[in-house]
């Protein structure tokens, strides 16, 4: 495959659509914003039929995220750190109930660039007891968003992805794997689903 100069955050959002993502609800804020910005701007998005939404807030966001994993596809949600505080009940219900398909990406702003506070997400990850990755440069931030829908999909629960301003906000060179196929629409197979 091709290899592209990509912001972490680009790298992000250029494997959310090669591994076959269907829909990306997320609230802006820096250090994540460009993640939803780069897909809604992708002309491969728009072809794949890809729908790239902002919402209201980090809570809807996860929500709309939730829902489309209901109907069998692939969907992620990015936000700041704080915003992963705003979702606390969809993101703790998604990780008890079962929902596979989604990945959360929360952008962690150490040493606070862009924001009023730091936090360590990887404390949310702990608590809801479901996989969390933490890629360390471009190359690895784009590999793990296919190990994430692969883990997400076998294990039945979310994914955390987290990321620090530095890894969302340098370049590097990434070498992009074959384009996956979306997942077809389906049904649960329980009725009461």
């Amino acid at each position: 495959m091709s290899k592209l100069l990509l912001l972490g955050d680009e790298a992000i959002a250029q494997a959310f659509i090669d591994a076959g993502g269907s829909a990306i609800n997320s609230y802006p804020g820096t250090p994540s914003t460009q993640i939803t910005e780069y897909v809604m701007k992708s002309k491969q998005a728009k072809e794949q039929g890809v729908v790239a939404n902002w919402c209201a807030n980090e809570k809807t966001a996860l929500e709309a995220s939730i829902g489309v994993a209901y109907s069998g596809k692939r969907a992620m949600t990015c936000m700041k750190h704080v915003g992963l505080n705003v979702c606390g009940d969809p993101f703790m219900n998604a990780s008890i109930i079962g929902t596979k398909g989604v990945i959360i990406v929360v952008a962690d702003d150490p040493s606070m660039f862009s924001s009023q506070d730091e936090q360590d997400s990887r404390y949310y990850g702990h608590w809801a007891m479901i996989p969390m990755l933490e890629p360390s440069n471009q190359q690895e931030a784009y590999d793990m968003v296919f190990a994430g829908y692969d883990l997400s999909e076998q294990l039945g629960t979310p994914v955390l992805m987290r990321i620090p301003t530095r890894l969302a906000h340098s370049r590097a060179g990434v070498e992009r794997k074959p384009v996956r196929a979306q997942n077809p629409l389906s049904s649960p197979s329980d009725p009461k689903s």
